[in-house]
């Protein structure tokens, strides 16, 4: 996901705002502490314009 952030410019407190989240949870899936839930994972590819699969089968 961190690429994805990267490629589309944005920081990961820009991220966290437009999921209604903390830049911690981002920080969180970029570093494999946590995953992002099934509803948040559907808003991440509405973002970036990809499917879930393209993710999930990624490093987030």
């Amino acid at each position: 996901m961190k690429t994805l952030r990267k490629e589309a410019g944005l920081l990961q407190r820009e991220l966290a705002e437009k999921l209604d989240l903390t830049k911690n949870a981002v920080s969180g899936w970029e570093v494999g502490r946590n995953q992002p839930d099934y509803d948040t994972l559907l808003r991440i590819c509405d973002i970036f314009d990809v499917s879930a699969d393209e993710i999930l089968r990624t490093k987030l």
